[in-house]
């Protein structure tokens, strides 16, 4: 089987291909920018389970770059292939040449604050970088699964009589980046039902772990911490709103949740992923302080507050557990307990 996953440099990505390379008879392919960034990806480098195909050559059609996948591409390791979500003739290239079973769409622009910081950007990236997936794979002539990481964003404003939140619950999105995810959502489903494209799609709540970005609530605390035990900064960790409640999974397991979305899903249908407890920003922080080796205080930072919040999200995850048999194996305080011992290697 022929896997392909989006922004496989990425947080998630990074752990969607270490348990893709895990499992028997599944080959992984994604591509990467110049530019982008491999920190995520150091622990395949280092088990030498990665493969940059074609490096420094110049690419110029699907059966060239087919040729030398067949001459380079290792089935134990993860491939890269330089190339470009945002140029349509770019994907039509790669899809054309993998001409993958399943695709895992996980790239995006996926800070809210820079997504209204900037909205034009969030908007292209997310929305066009999707669609010139999907033409990719129209032009390839092809039907793999196609999941589509959405997100708890797209819910946005909730009720308290309205949760847990299921699937039905109307969007009410509080900033670009959820507008992004809706209709990356209304794409999918428009492809589905107009060309038969057989996409799935999970909305996942939040997710955390080792190699979150140093922006998020999660990882923006685990690394003030690992400063403050080590000297480099007063004991004061700065938050936003404190009573924003979240509902967190272990990124390790969400990928596990993708995986089986494509494997016992329903094309054209939507999940919510997620544990179905909630916990406010506040106790998130007790239990990081819990596991902290100095006495830390939290203090609200104004800059930090968001123009328009998400205060409560907390998933209904019903019907995807029903379908699928997924359930959430790691315990959230082992998830931060592994949060700040990626800290303290990298501080």
């Amino acid at each position: 089987m022929r896997t392909v996953i989006t922004g496989v440099t990425g947080f998630v990505g990074s752990h969607l291909a270490e348990y893709l390379l895990s499992l028997q008879d599944v080959e992984v392919y994604a591509f990467y920018r110049w530019r982008s960034r491999m920190d995520n990806l150091k622990d395949l480098a280092q088990a030498g389970k990665l493969n940059i195909v074609g490096e420094n050559s110049s690419i110029t059609s699907a059966d060239q770059l087919s040729s030398m996948l067949d001459k380079q591409g290792r089935k134990d390791a993860l491939n890269l292939v330089e190339s470009d979500m945002m140029d349509p003739y770019s994907m039509q290239r790669f899809i054309g040449a993998v001409k993958p079973d399943r695709i895992f769409h996980l790239a995006a622009q996926s800070y809210v604050p820079g997504s209204q910081n900037a909205p034009a950007a969030t908007l292209q990236t997310n929305i066009l970088g999707q669609l010139n997936i999907f033409e990719a794979v129209r032009q390839a002539n092809i039907a793999p699964l196609i999941h589509i990481a959405g997100s708890s964003e797209e819910y946005g404003l909730v009720h308290p009589h309205e949760t847990p939140i299921k699937e039905d619950n109307p969007l009410r999105p509080l900033s670009q980046y959820g507008v992004s995810k809706v209709t990356q959502e209304m794409l999918a489903y428009q492809y589905y039902r107009s060309f038969g494209l057989k996409t799935v799609v999970t909305r996942g709540f939040n997710h955390t772990g080792p190699r979150r970005g140093h922006v998020f609530v999660t990882s923006s605390f685990a690394r003030q911490i690992v400063e403050a035990e080590k000297g480099l900064r007063p004991s004061v960790i700065y938050t936003g709103d404190p009573n924003s409640m979240r509902d967190f999974t272990d990124a390790r397991d969400m990928v596990k949740a993708y995986w089986l979305s494509l494997e016992k899903g329903e094309p054209g249908e939507v999940y919510n992923v997620g544990t179905g407890h909630a916990i406010s920003i506040r106790e998130l922080g007790d239990i990081l302080a819990s596991l902290a080796k100095v006495k830390v205080e939290f203090k609200v930072d104004e800059n930090r507050l968001r123009p328009s919040d998400v205060t409560l999200l907390v998933a209904d995850a019903s019907k995807f557990k029903k379908q699928t048999g997924w359930e959430p194996k790691i315990p959230f305080t082992k998830t931060m307990g592994d949060l700040l011992d990626y800290w303290r290697e990298r501080v």
